[in-house]
């Protein structure tokens, strides 16, 4: 399939020069948050090239490129705002694809078009998507595509910033005087600098002089006259950051090393802006005679990757920490304690009858019993130091730190399987025909034997079975003999 305009649609394309390069923050960052978001197994920015499609991020699977013929994205770049496929095999036109017969098996997709011009002024064209996928069924609440849809705008804006950078890098880097003979060249880097929020600077070592362009007073909040002091200028950082930018132009001016920081700049208004600095020799005569380079206000971007940090970190549904997270702090505790310290417990936790909630009663119930168990997790203060996470689906992990995690698990499992009790009703049903909900809980005390995460959760998991089998509501700890029960609960030992 072939959209109109197609050969202005892959000069766009290759005009950001994007293509087969290696993966970047931004682009992982963002596919993570849309795989957060939908809670899907894939997720991918796509880029249509003429006989492929080139994965820039991708999670969920691991090729780099597909045949364009077969992929479902070369529709969605003809889509004018989306295309949302919420059952592949409900729809005719998609029923015999072979992403959808065969490896992925995708069942439900979501893609939003990315659009880009040559210039400013240039028709935007389709030159690739977002999208969300999955072999299960996906739901596609306004909501969550109306989030898709800021993701892309986001992935836009770093393209087109992408550009522009290279583009006036380029330029900035040629010699002074040469810009300044040439009017078409200067014309191309104010417009650059401005599409781009890019300033160019200069440092001039053999008489200490700086120059900046317009933009980069403007991201200073300053007027353009003058010639810039060099103390000053650095005042505009904090004093960390000062620390950085002065040393790589130390390093920059001895040795020709470029560089390139992400600091914080504190603008003549007194506005925290976080900053792309770059800088490269400039070298006459194989001498460094200047530091020259570009700086970006990247201060939109860092805050969208903070927060899709933040939503990476947190399950969207219960508030509690997202597997991603709870992976993280695990790690970090268990290379903070020794091996053979017991100060370290995990303990995964299964809800029963869930399924039977969300099979009778529906999904709308299934996650309001979900965010109820959470908030009894959250307010388990009998743990200690603690942290509570939701790993997926009806499961949910607790860890325990600190110098007496081992002495306080037995008694903290007991007292969860007694809080962790949920009696939901259906609308107008009987009181006495609720779906009671319990916990069953599986734990692993950190040791030699089990000193790493996948050991230590691995045991845990299979202690969690041990309770299941011996009955549904019960705890069972790794290495430890018999189940554990609620409060008031009458306890049967097992071998």
């Amino acid at each position: 399939m072939f959209p109109i305009h197609e050969e202005e649609r892959l000069e766009a394309l290759r005009s950001l020069e994007v293509l087969d390069t290696p993966p970047e923050a931004e682009f992982e960052a963002i596919v993570q948050g849309a795989r957060h978001i939908f809670d899907s197994r894939m997720a991918f920015v796509s880029l249509v090239d003429a006989n492929r499609q080139w994965f820039k991020a991708r999670c969920g699977f691991s090729i780099p490129e597909t045949p364009r013929e077969v992929s479902i994205c070369q529709y969605a770049i003809a889509a004018d705002d989306m295309l949302v496929i919420p059952d592949t095999l409900a729809d005719p036109l998609f029923a015999s694809s072979p992403v959808v017969t065969g490896p992925p098996h995708i069942r439900s997709y979501a893609g939003i078009p990315l659009r880009h011009g040559t210039s400013p002024d240039a028709r935007r064209l389709p030159i690739g998507t977002l999208c969300v996928a999955d072999d299960r069924l996906l739901e596609f609440t306004p909501e969550k595509l109306e989030l898709l849809k800021g993701f892309a705008g986001v992935i836009e804006g770093i393209l087109e910033a992408r550009r522009a950078r290279s583009e006036s890098l380029k330029l900035a880097l040629s010699r002074q005087e040469a810009l300044i003979e040439s009017e078409r060249a200067q014309r191309i880097l104010q417009q650059a600098e401005r599409m781009a929020r890019i300033g160019s600077w200069r440092l001039d070592l053999t008489n200490n002089e700086t120059h900046w362009s317009a933009q980069t007073y403007a991201i200073h909040q300053m007027p353009p006259v003058g010639k810039p002091e060099l103390e000053k200028a650095l005042l505009h950082y904090p004093p960390a950051d000062r620390a950085k930018v002065e040393g790589a132009l130390a390093a920059c001016a001895n040795t020709g090393q470029p560089w390139d920081l992400e600091v914080d700049l504190i603008n003549a208004k007194g506005k925290l802006r976080r900053i792309r600095l770059m800088g490269e020799a400039e070298i006459r005569d194989r001498q460094v005679m200047a530091v020259i380079g570009v700086m970006q206000d990247i201060t939109e971007r860092y805050k969208v990757e903070r927060r899709l940090r933040e939503f990476a970190l947190t399950d969207e549904l219960t508030g509690l920490a997202s597997r991603r997270a709870f992976n993280e702090t695990l790690d970090e505790a268990l290379a903070s304690t020794p091996a053979r310290a017991s100060a370290l417990a995990v303990a995964i936790i299964d809800l029963d009858r869930f399924k039977e909630v969300n099979d009778r009663l529906g999904h709308p119930a299934g996650d309001e019993v979900l965010r109820v168990m959470a908030a009894k997790l959250t307010a388990a203060d009998h743990l200690g130091d603690f942290l509570a996470a939701r790993l997926g689906g009806d499961e949910f992990v607790v860890m325990l730190r600190g110098s007496h995690a081992a002495e306080r698990l037995a008694q903290g499992i007991e007292q969860l399987l007694t809080d962790l009790r949920h009696t939901v009703y259906g609308e107008g049903a009987d009181p006495h025909e609720g779906i009671t909900v319990s916990a069953t809980i599986g734990a692993c005390v950190r040791d030699a034997a089990h000193a790493d995460r996948p050991s230590l959760m691995k045991a845990a998991d299979t202690a969690l079975y041990a309770a299941k089998r011996a009955r549904r509501g019960t705890g069972a700890i790794a290495g430890r003999d018999g189940i554990l029960v609620a409060h008031g609960a009458p306890a049967h030992q097992v071998a």
